[in-house]
C-alpha cells in the first residue's frame, strides 16, 4: 500500500508538473521553428513533442504529421530532405527528390530563410517567457519587501564593502531594483563578482563596489548550494511590504525586463564558471527540472507557469549555444556559408555534428550524475 501511496505521489505530484511544464515550452519552440518554416514555404514532415515511437497524431491538409511520442523530453520538427531530427541534412534524399519537391526542401532554401528558421525556435522561447511574464504582472503585480537593508553582519561583505543599516538599494549595475528579493537574486547569482549598488543613505545617493563571498547556503527549496552572500539581513516588517500594481503597457514592460534579466543572470553564472569564479553547483538536468516542478507545483498553479518561463528563457538560451546539433551550431554552419558564398564541406559539417552530438551526450550525462548525487546527498 505504501508502494502505491508513494509512486501515485511521484506521478501526481512530481512527473506530471514537470511534463506540463516541458510540453509548453518545447511546443513554443518548435512552433517557432515551424511558423516560421511555413512562412518561407519551406515543407514540413512532422512536428513532434517528444522522441521515439508515436502514441497518436495526426496529418494537416499541407501533409505535416503532427504527433505525440512516448519520451516526452523534447520535442523536433522534421522538415523535407532532414536526415533526423536534428536537421542534419540527408544528401541521398535530396538527390531523389523531384525539381518541385527540392524547392520546398529546407537545404534549397537561401541561408538567410534558413538562419531565420533556426533562430525561431529560441525567439519563441523568449517571446513566450515574456507572454508569460506580462500576463502574470497584469494579474497578480509584483509583491515583496523593500530593498532596504536591516542589518549588516560583521565580517561579511556588506561590511566589508561600506553598506550600513537603513541604506535603500536603489540599483545594481545599473538594473533598477524594487524590492529586496530582487536584490537577493542578484547577489546569489554573482560569487565573487564585483557589483555596483546604488543606494540612498540619509537622502543622498551613495555609490558602492560591493563583492559577494563564495559561500554554501540554502538557496531553493532547502537545498545548499555554494552561491553569493554579502551577510545582511532586510527588513521584514509588514509596513515595509509593497505591492506593485502593471497596466498591461507597463506589465509588458517589466515582462521583457524580467526575461532579459533571466537571460543577464544566467549567462553570467555560465561565463563564471567557465572562468571559475561560479562552482557548478547549480547546474541541473532533467531529474532536478522534475524534482523542482513539483515542489513548485505544491505552491499554486502561478508559480507553476512562473517556472516554465523561466524555463522557457533556460531552453532558448542552451540551444542558442554554438555547438553543431544545436540551434546556435546551424547558426554558425549558415554564417560561415554567408561568408564564404558557399556551404562548409559535407565532411566538415558531419564532423562537427558528431563532435556537437557527443558535447550534448556528456553534459547531459555530466548534470544526470549531479542530479543523482544531489539526490543521495539530500536522502542520506
Amino acid at each position: 500500500m505504501d508502494l502505491l501511496v508513494s509512486a501515485y505521489s511521484l506521478i501526481v505530484g512530481t512527473i506530471i508538473p514537470f511534463l506540463f511544464v516541458l510540453t509548453i515550452v518545447v511546443f513554443f519552440h518548435e512552433l517557432g521553428h515551424f511558423a516560421v518554416a511555413r512562412w518561407c514555404n519551406v515543407k514540413v514532415d512532422a512536428f513532434s513533442v517528444g522522441f521515439g515511437r508515436e502514441l497518436f497524431g495526426f496529418n494537416d491538409r499541407k501533409g505535416t504529421r503532427w504527433k505525440l511520442c512516448w519520451i516526452p523530453l523534447g520535442g523536433y520538427v522534421k522538415f523535407a530532405g532532414d536526415e533526423n531530427a536534428a536537421s542534419v541534412p540527408s544528401r541521398e534524399a535530396i538527390a531523389q527528390m523531384s525539381e518541385e519537391d527540392r524547392k520546398t526542401a529546407f537545404i534549397a532554401k537561401p541561408v538567410w530563410q534558413r538562419m531565420a528558421v533556426v533562430a525561431a525556435g529560441p525567439i519563441a522561447n523568449f517571446l513566450l517567457a515574456i507572454v508569460i511574464f506580462t500576463a502574470l504582472f497584469v494579474t497578480s503585480g509584483k509583491q515583496g519587501f523593500e530593498p532596504v537593508v536591516e542589518q549588516v553582519f560583521a565580517g561579511g561583505a556588506a561590511e566589508r564593502d561600506g553598506l550600513l543599516a537603513g541604506d535603500i538599494v536603489k540599483e545594481i549595475d545599473g538594473r533598477p531594483i524594487q524590492t529586496f528579493g530582487e536584490m537577493r537574486q542578484i547577489v546569489l547569482m554573482n560569487a565573487n563578482t564585483p557589483l555596483v549598488f546604488e543606494v540612498e543613505r540619509g537622502g543622498q545617493d551613495v555609490t558602492l563596489t560591493v563583492t559577494p563571498d563564495a559561500k554554501e547556503k540554502e538557496v531553493f527549496f532547502g537545498e545548499r548550494q555554494v552561491a553569493g552572500d554579502i551577510s545582511l539581513r532586510g527588513v521584514s516588517d509588514p509596513s515595509h511590504l509593497i505591492h506593485i500594481k502593471y497596466g498591461l503597457g507597463e506589465a509588458a514592460l517589466e515582462g521583457t525586463a524580467e526575461t532579459w534579466r533571466i537571460i543577464e543572470s544566467t549567462v553570467s553564472y555560465i561565463w563564471g564558471i567557465i572562468s571559475q569564479r561560479q562552482s557548478a553547483d547549480q547546474l541541473g538536468g532533467p531529474i532536478r527540472v522534475a524534482q523542482i516542478s513539483g515542489q513548485v507545483a505544491d505552491l499554486g498553479f502561478l508559480p507553476l507557469i512562473s517556472l516554465a518561463a523561466v524555463l522557457s528563457v533556460s531552453i532558448g538560451l542552451i540551444n542558442l549555444a554554438p555547438v553543431p546539433i544545436l540551434d546556435g551550431g546551424h547558426l554558425v554552419y549558415f554564417a560561415a556559408e554567408a561568408l564564404r558564398g558557399k556551404p562548409l564541406s559535407e565532411r566538415v559539417q558531419d564532423v562537427g555534428f558528431r563532435i556537437g552530438l557527443g558535447l550534448v551526450l556528456m553534459l547531459m550525462v555530466f548534470v544526470t550524475w549531479k542530479d543523482i548525487m544531489r539526490l543521495v546527498g539530500t536522502n542520506s
